[in-house]
């Protein structure tokens, strides 16, 4: 598996992540995945949050609650707004690299669908990965 790094759009903020693999892959359905990419879903590779790392003075985060209670930090590009990470305290303290910023994405395999109950009729991938309604668990 290449290196987990990537940047945004127009090449402001970059990141990378010391993981030696991914935790898992995932396409989530949930309707903020779906607000933040603008489409029926986004594919997630989940790294430990400790192990990202960030340069470029253009980063922005925006901090919601989400359904555990616990803070969900997305981190974007405040120049271009292309999503990069999704922080997850209650995943463990997951993070969900946004799969479509690596700068090679091509190993990039999901192992489950999530938030099903969710998803869009106009967006379905493969029907052989697992699925989920929510958060697995």
């Amino acid at each position: 598996m290449p290196k987990i790094q990537g940047s945004c759009l127009c090449g402001q903020v970059h990141y990378s992540s010391t993981a030696e693999e991914a935790t898992m892959t995932v396409v989530c359905h949930c309707p903020d995945c779906q607000k933040q990419s603008g489409s029926a879903y986004s594919t997630n590779v989940l790294v430990p949050t400790e192990s990202i790392s960030f340069k470029g003075e253009s980063r922005g985060q925006y901090v919601v609650n989400g359904d555990s209670g616990q803070p969900v930090t997305r981190n974007f590009c405040r120049n271009c707004g292309s999503p990069l990470t999704t922080e997850l305290q209650a995943f463990d303290n997951l993070a969900a690299v946004k799969a479509g910023t690596l700068d090679d994405s091509s190993w990039v395999k999901p192992t489950i669908q999530i938030w099903c109950n969710s998803a869009q009729p106009w967006g379905p991938i493969d029907p052989s990965i697992a699925k989920a309604p929510a958060n697995p668990g």
